[in-house]
């Protein structure tokens, strides 16, 4: 095979690295502004929070975990400017990720977690690690950290506490949905990305 079929093979590759979580250097800087890639996090997030939502046995997490408020005003987001927004994307992409590994980690603790249930959370994790990497391709980091309400003086990011895993993936949906989904529609709007 010759160049230009190594070539070829680089973009499907990266979709095949992309689910486990690996580093998104390969990927185009872009790649999240493809709708299907959100979509397809977004429809994973909803399998999880319909398949906790019945769920008793093994769901509690017996602590509260913090997580980001995924409240937006659409109304007042479309005024701002995307720095703002880069702040709070990314630290609630992390708050998330911390949320989501704790209660990876409290599952895997309890007796014996469904098997199900465990493949879920695993997936997620997978997810952020996955969508932090295409974001950090974005220079959504170097944003966020570049903006004034990045500074330790700025108001801390509006959070809430869940109990269960329902609730842990129902946040983990809604944030994909609400904020991720808006930030990145605004960024990749723009031309200079």
């Amino acid at each position: 095979m010759g160049a230009r079929g190594c070539l070829a093979l680089l973009p499907r590759l990266c979709w095949l690295l992309l689910p486990l979580g690996l580093p998104a250097l390969c990927a185009p800087p872009r790649l999240i502004c493809d709708s299907r890639v959100l979509e397809r996090y977004i429809l994973e997030a909803r399998e999880a929070e319909n398949a906790t939502m019945d769920c008793a046995a093994g769901c509690s997490f017996g602590e509260n975990i913090t997580v980001p408020d995924t409240k937006v005003n659409f109304h007042d987001w479309k005024k701002v400017e995307a720095g703002p927004h880069a702040v709070e994307v990314w630290q609630g992409l992390s708050l998330l990720s911390e949320a989501m590994l704790r209660g990876q980690a409290l599952l895997a603790n309890s007796s014996q977690p469904p098997h199900t249930l465990q493949l879920h959370v695993d997936k997620a994790v997978s997810g952020l690690r996955s969508l932090t990497s295409l974001l950090r391709a974005l220079g959504v980091q170097k944003e966020a950290s570049s903006t004034p309400e990045a500074a330790p003086s700025a108001a801390p990011l509006p959070t809430v506490a869940v109990d269960t895993l329902c609730k842990l993936f129902r946040i983990y949906s809604n944030f994909l949905r609400g904020k991720l989904k808006l930030y990145t529609g605004q960024i990749c709007r723009r031309g200079d990305r």
